[in-house]
C-alpha cells in the first residue's frame, strides 16, 4: 500500500470517533430531510468536513464528489468519493449500523476504497490488485455454490419508487430462493459484509457512487463480482448494483430477470 495511504484509516478513526460520541447527546431535532425519507443532520455534515479537511492533506491535487457536497469536483484524474454517515436513519434510531465510505477514483475508476463500520470499531481496506482486508487481515468471499445456500441483501426502495411492483417480486423470489434476505440499512456495509463472507450477495437500485464504491472493490478484491443488474460494469454510476460470488452471481441476476418478466 502507498505510505500514505495509511494515514487514510487514522482518518476514519478520528472520524467514527466522532460519529460515536456526537450519538450519545444527539437528538432528533437536529436531523433535516433533504428530501422525503432522505435524512441529515450536523454529524453527517461535521464528519464530511474532517474527511475532506484529512484527505486533502494527503492528495492536495485531489477533488471530491461527497454526499453533503461540502468539496466539489475539481480534478478529473483523481476524485475522493465520500459519504460520512451511511445509515443516517440508523444512527437516528440508535440502531448501530452505521459505516462510512471513502474511495478514490482514477479516470474513472476506483482504484482504493476504504469502509469504517463505525460501531463495531473496525476498518476495511482494499487497493485495486492487492486484495481485500479487515483491520490489517486479509478477507475472502465464502464460495457458494447455489442461492438456496446463501444469505443475501439489499436495501427496500425508500425514496425512489418507481420499479417497486418488481423490487417486491424479485425480494419474494429472493426469500423462495435463498437461506434469507436482509434489510440492515446501510449499502457500505452491506457491501463490506458480503466482501467478508458474513453475508453471501447484495443488490440494490437507486443507490449512488458514495454508497458503493469503496465496498464493491472490497467484494472484486476478495473474489467477488460486482455488476448492474444487466451483467455489465455501470454500477458506479448506474444506480444499481449486483454482488456476489461467481458461483452465484448469475443465478442471482437470471432471477432478477425472471421477475421483471424478461
Amino acid at each position: 500500500m502507498n505510505p500514505s495511504f495509511k494515514q487514510v484509516e487514522n482518518i476514519l478513526s478520528e472520524v467514527s470517533q466522532y460519529i460515536e460520541n456526537a450519538r450519545l447527546n444527539f437528538s432528533e431535532v437536529d436531523v433535516r430531510e433533504k428530501s422525503i425519507n432522505s435524512l441529515v443532520s450536523y454529524v453527517d455534515e461535521t464528519a464530511e468536513k474532517m474527511l475532506v479537511e484529512g484527505l486533502r492533506k494527503i492528495l492536495p491535487e485531489a477533488g471530491f464528489l461527497t454526499e453533503e457536497g461540502t468539496a466539489g469536483r475539481k480534478n478529473e484524474k483523481l476524485v475522493w468519493i465520500i459519504d460520512p454517515l451511511d445509515g443516517t436513519t440508523n444512527f437516528v434510531q440508535g440502531i448501530p449500523f452505521v459505516g462510512i465510505n471513502v474511495a478514490l477514483m482514477e479516470k474513472d475508476e476506483v482504484v482504493a476504497g476504504w469502509i469504517a463500520d463505525v460501531f463495531h470499531h473496525s476498518i476495511y481496506h482494499a487497493i485495486k490488485g492487492e486484495g481485500a482486508f479487515k483491520n490489517g487481515q486479509p478477507i475472502q468471499m465464502k464460495i457458494k455454490k447455489t442461492l438456496k445456500d446463501t444469505l443475501m441483501a439489499t436495501g427496500f426502495p425508500h425514496v425512489d419508487f418507481t420499479h417497486l411492483d418488481w423490487y417486491l417480486r424479485v425480494m419474494e423470489a429472493m426469500m423462495r430462493s435463498s437461506r434469507g434476505l436482509r434489510r440492515m440499512g446501510a449499502a457500505t456495509l452491506d457491501l463490506a459484509y458480503t466482501a467478508e463472507g458474513k453475508l453471501d450477495g447484495f443488490f440494490e437500485f437507486s443507490l449512488n457512487p458514495w454508497d458503493v464504491s469503496a465496498g464493491a472493490l472490497l467484494v472484486q478484491e476478495a473474489g467477488g463480482i460486482v455488476t448492474d443488474f444487466s451483467g455489465g460494469t455501470n454500477w458506479l454510476f448506474g444506480g444499481q448494483i449486483a454482488a456476489g460470488c461467481p458461483e452465484i452471481h448469475r443465478e442471482l441476476l437470471d432471477l432478477m430477470a425472471l421477475a421483471k418478466g424478461e
